[in-house]
């Protein structure tokens, strides 16, 4: 009994860990928050009102990536339970192709978040005119519709642990991105050009950056046997 308790707690730990890391990963991302800092620097919001925007559109871009993760989780919570393939070798496959892919992105594509966040800054400038209300609705539902496929993965691996390993990634995700949000675009506000210079590396090599701990969560898995 201890010892089964102790396998459980060890997979929690490491459920736990790999949803650190992804998600603290994908909100340093700068196309993320960067055009958020913009936003409330164009419409000379206060502090405050910089924050709770960033928090609601936060949100709203974590829970819909939940949302399919949930989903994909339950499939991988299905088919675990009739082919053990999938978790030992396939899940963690996954990863390691999908990290590939990004790496591979990068170098061969010009760099730019794949969710298109950049178009955030563009979209408001056209409609400064508007109230607070519209400019707030209109980056909420372009984050609400512009899930991370990143993550996704992951939820097909944890998926084998049921709503525990689901829902573990979830609370981790929503509550480490959604904070962490707040806080680049907190630092963000107050030195808007010296904080893009120094992370301009990020940036650029964002999806060299995720594939690789993509790659790296895939190997991971593997040979802990996650």
């Amino acid at each position: 009994m201890d010892s089964r308790f102790r396998g459980n707690d060890k997979c929690m730990i490491q459920i736990i860990i790999g949803s650190l890391l992804l998600s603290i990963t994908h909100a340093l991302i700068p196309n993320h928050w960067f055009p958020l800092v913009a936003v409330s620097r164009t419409e000379k919001w206060s502090r405050t009102e910089s924050l709770k925007v960033t928090a609601i559109t936060g949100s709203m871009h974590t829970v819909s990536t939940i949302i399919i993760g949930i989903i994909i989780g339950f499939i991988g919570f299905k088919l675990s339970s009739t082919i053990e393939l999938i978790t030992s070798i396939i899940a963690p496959l996954i990863l390691i192709v999908l990290g590939l892919i990004y790496f591979i992105l990068n170098f061969v594509k010009p760099h730019g978040h794949s969710h298109e966040h950049h178009n955030h800054t563009g979209l408001i400038k056209d409609e400064k005119k508007k109230s607070k209300l519209a400019i707030i609705t209109a980056l909420g539902t372009l984050m609400f519709f512009s899930p991370c496929i990143e993550i996704e993965a992951y939820y097909f691996t944890v998926g084998k642990y049921g709503w525990t390993g689901i829902l573990t990634l979830s609370v981790v995700y929503l509550f480490i991105t959604v904070v962490e949000l707040v806080i680049l675009v907190d630092i963000g506000r107050k030195s808007l050009e010296k904080l893009n210079t120094k992370l301009h590396f990020i940036g650029h090599y964002e999806r060299a950056i995720m594939g690789s701990v993509l790659i790296l969560l895939g190997l991971f898995i593997h040979f802990v046997n996650l």
